[in-house]
């Protein structure tokens, strides 16, 4: 496959945004409600509009297919999830953990030196690798947390 697509998701499917950048896809959360905001912005950035909205799928410019929009189903997440892994061929294993969850910055490598006095001691003490939101600030580690979402990942993209 070719270049690695980009996304926006619509305020109506937020929590998809945060699992598509757990995956490592870029992936910006578009929380207003300006549907012409929303074309223009997926238009510039070239990123695969995603969405429940059926109003934005009857557009010109994604019914002649000059932009790319995904209609999601689901109200529940995790298929959510599912849906736009098959419909889009996606790879969740390529990148994963790669992007700050929060403001979809890649995360850059912190030495536990660097990161001290902002983790909790235990995690300090029992961790080697962490990560860093250049952004937010946001400090990442691979603990029981991580764990779970990447078995859920897992789960979620074993074909059934």
């Amino acid at each position: 496959m070719g270049e690695r697509p980009r996304f926006i998701a619509d305020h109506n499917v937020g929590k998809l945004a945060r699992w598509l950048r757990m995956m490592g896809y870029d992936t910006v959360f578009f929380d207003a409600r300006d549907d012409a905001y929303l074309v223009s912005k997926a238009l510039a950035e070239d990123r695969v509009i995603l969405t429940r909205d059926t109003h934005i799928m009857k557009r010109g410019v994604i019914t002649s297919g000059r932009l790319k929009a995904l209609l999601i189903d689901s109200d529940e997440p995790e298929q959510q999830v599912k849906q736009v892994i098959d419909a889009m061929h996606l790879d969740y294993q390529s990148r994963p953990f790669t992007l700050c969850l929060e403001c979809n910055q890649p995360l850059v490598e912190r030495s536990k030196e660097e990161v001290k006095d902002r983790v909790p001691p235990y995690v300090y003490r029992t961790r080697e690798q962490f990560m860093e939101c250049p952004n937010c600030r946001r400090i990442y580690w691979r603990g029981t947390h991580w764990q779970r979402m990447n078995r859920k990942l897992e789960k979620l993209t074993k074909n059934e």
